[in-house]
């Protein structure tokens, strides 16, 4: 059994404090893809930004910046589980 502590004594947990952590692990864990999603992106967003002065109009971009800008940008393109999400792996920057 779970147990906390009130007023310094061991008590065991309620059936209902008990389902309640247990809803609270559940919302958490169902949030799980759509967190990794959000990293993925921010980090994605990232790495576009610090190559955006290459983009702009009075630079050619090398056709291995534009590959990997759109590698960048499709990289969630087809990632539906946690499983695909935890295993992408972003491009490597050219030099």
């Amino acid at each position: 059994m779970a147990h906390k502590i009130v007023n310094g004594q061991q008590v065991e947990l309620t059936a209902d404090e008990i389902a309640a952590i247990a809803a609270q692990e559940q919302v958490w864990n169902d949030g799980a893809f759509d967190r990794k999603m959000q990293d993925i992106r921010q980090e994605r967003n990232r790495l576009l930004a610090d190559t955006d002065y290459l983009a702009l109009s009075d630079n050619t971009l090398s056709s291995e910046m534009t590959t990997y800008r759109q590698e960048l940008r499709n990289i969630t393109e087809d990632v539906t589980t946690l499983e695909q999400a935890n295993a992408v792996t972003f491009p490597t920057k050219p030099e």
